[in-house]
């Protein structure tokens, strides 16, 4: 896990803002930085990179590394090197570190881009292959780790963050405002519907696609993978045991480490079960890290005990307070170079700070097990659909009842027949879109659409969540808070296997006898605390807005409507009339935080020299 930034132009880069980008990269790197210059068709091609030492920490695997006619930045992990290696091998290839940068490496010499195929893990590299007199671009399956482009004036900038390339250009792009607009009409689903950002200009290498270059036009991304529904006949049983064997295997390499290795431990079966094959299947010594909070939709905490006890690993605490909120959300979003996208995030930022303050370098998170294993309220309904024409439809109406049914807030979905009678409903998600409408100064409005992969209802709306809604948005936060703290974050759920083996399972045995996520609470036996596998309510990673702002403070007032950018866009006097209503909605808690954090980033922004 490391910082990348480069460029691809006329001429090589004034050493003062290489200088400056180095010193913005230190805490994505701490561990050293590089550079290197190279011409690829006429053009300059400059790599810079900050370290974080993961996989053989010795100076040796610094980066830029060269093998051949091959020179690679890459931030993220390989983590199948071992097995790469063993292979590359077999095939004559020697090696002189036991990093997964040289591993890399050799898979191109061997075989290409046919050696993506064979690599599991995350990434976003840019590769400067002189033998084709080309740079590869490329970003992992899922887009874990990001990579942003910009075209400024002669010369293509390509980076991890924003900030660097905008420090490495010398200038700031403008700002994106119908994004921000789009984040307070529609909320956080929106964002990354279409290949947009918050900056003009700014784009970003899709997720599964590399992009080739020789010179500062790149080429048309071209896919290298994708996941859609291929269901094939399996039994119940062979659909359970597929499941375990290839999250137990995307556990066991997601361990791999030569630093210390923590756990981001909630109440819910996502990230019990890791915690629990961390330490019951490969012997972990574990050290977990939660987030309390007090409110009693959001409030963990018995779960937390049950797992903690059930493993008898350590457990680190954060409580939600009020306190500092406003001085925290300045210094993140300054660093996530946008608007934080959710409470959970400013939350989740506690999190890698006490890992790394308690000496960690990797944290396990249980991101994305919802959009494999159906895990959202939505996806019963959108599943109760699918087997509305079985002769059982009766008792399975009866187990929603007795779980989801009993919880559900969102007023569309609390009819589990929304979608049986109509398919295309889809009002739940962009929820009060209307009314947060009238509170901007223009008019934005943005209908929902989403992207057609399959026919099958469920699957569609998961692959949605995968490539443009909720994934997307996680793993931007993720990586940003993360690397704010010098933090690698893994996600073993965005495991290919795994991912192509759930998108075989027929849709029966995704959920049983009222339990979603049927077939991970089944791969959890023995390994999660039976309280919690069999808990069926489902409580987020979240927290409501008053557990983070005290509103009755008029301090907190007047700077909520203090003057500032943000309102160019919306009107003050609906944000005055809105801070003193009732937030037991959870979108108007969202919504709320949402304005918070585009004034804040509005407001850096406009005082931002690069």
């Amino acid at each position: 896990m490391c910082g990348i930034v480069g460029a691809i132009g006329p001429g090589r880069i004034d050493a003062n803002r290489i200088m400056r980008t180095r010193h913005l990269m230190r805490r994505r790197g701490p561990d050293g930085t590089g550079v290197h210059f190279g011409t690829v068709a006429g053009s300059t091609v400059t790599l810079v990179f900050a370290r974080l030492a993961i996989i053989d920490t010795d100076p040796r695997a610094m980066q830029p590394f060269s093998r051949g006619d091959l020179v690679i930045v890459t931030n993220g992990e390989l983590y199948n090197y071992v097995e790469l290696r063993d292979e590359l091998s077999r095939l004559g290839h020697r090696f002189l570190t036991q990093s997964d940068t040289e591993v890399m490496l050799a898979a191109w010499q061997e075989w290409s881009e046919a050696a993506l195929d064979r690599m599991e893990g995350m990434w976003a590299f840019a590769l400067i292959d002189t033998g084709q007199d080309r740079v590869i671009l490329c970003r992992d399956r899922f887009g874990e780790k990001p990579l942003y482009l910009w075209r400024h004036g002669e010369t293509l900038y390509f980076g991890s963050e924003p900030k660097f390339i905008a420090a490495l250009a010398g200038a700031k792009p403008d700002v994106n405002l119908d994004q921000i607009r789009r984040f307070l009409v529609n909320g956080y689903k929106s964002l990354y519907k279409e290949p947009r950002t918050y900056f003009k200009g700014v784009t970003e290498v899709p997720a599964a696609h590399l992009v080739v270059l020789r010179g500062p036009n790149p080429s048309v991304p071209k896919a290298y993978w994708s996941l859609t529904y291929r269901p094939r006949a399996m039994s119940e049983m062979e659909a359970l045991e597929g499941a375990r064997e290839r999250l137990e295997d995307a556990m066991r390499i997601c361990l791999r480490s030569d630093v210390p290795v923590a756990f981001c431990l909630s109440g819910g079966i996502d990230s019990t079960t890791l915690s629990g094959l961390a330490v019951k299947r490969f012997g972990h010594d574990l050290h977990a890290f939660s987030i309390i909070d007090d409110d009693e939709r959001y409030d963990e905490l018995a779960n937390i005990e049950a797992q903690v006890k059930f493993l008898g690993c350590a457990n680190h605490r954060v409580h939600t307070s009020t306190e500092g909120f406003f001085e925290r959300m300045e210094d993140l979003v300054g660093y996530h170079d946008m608007p934080i996208a959710t409470l959970t995030y400013y939350l989740h930022s506690f999190l890698s700070e006490a890992i790394s303050q308690s000496g960690y370098r990797v944290a396990i998170s249980g991101s994305a097990a919802d959009e494999l294993f159906t895990g959202y309220y939505d996806h019963y309904a959108f599943w109760l659909a699918e087997m509305s024409t079985k002769p059982r439809f009766a008792s399975l109406l009866e187990d929603w009842q007795g779980s989801y049914g009993a919880y559900v807030q969102n007023p569309v979905l609390q009819d589990p027949l929304v979608f049986t009678r109509t398919p295309d409903e889809r009002n739940h998600i962009y929820l009060n879109a209307k009314l947060f409408q009238q509170w901007l100064t223009e008019p934005f409005i943005e209908p929902f659409k989403e992207a057609h992969y399959v026919k099958n209802l469920l699957r569609n709306r998961m692959l949605n969540e995968l490539f443009h809604e909720t994934v997307p948005v996680i793993l931007h936060e993720d990586d940003r808070n993360s690397m704010r703290y010098s933090v690698e974050n893994r996600t073993p759920y965005l495991n290919r296997r795994l991912a192509e083996f759930m998108f075989s399972v027929p849709g029966e045995y995704l959920i049983k006898d009222g339990y979603a996520k049927y077939l991970l609470r089944a791969a959890g036996e023995g390994v999660v605390a039976e309280s919690v596998r069999l808990d069926k309510r489902k409580r987020g990673f979240n927290a409501p807005i008053d557990s983070l702002v005290d509103r009755t403070d008029p301090s907190t007032r007047e700077r909520l409507l203090a003057d500032g950018p943000i309102f160019d866009l919306v009107k003050r006097e609906a944000i005055a009339h809105f801070i003193n209503d009732s937030m037991n909605d959870n979108s108007f808690s969202k919504n709320l935080f949402s304005f918070i954090s585009s004034k804040i980033f509005l407001e850096q922004h406009r005082d931002w020299t690069p």
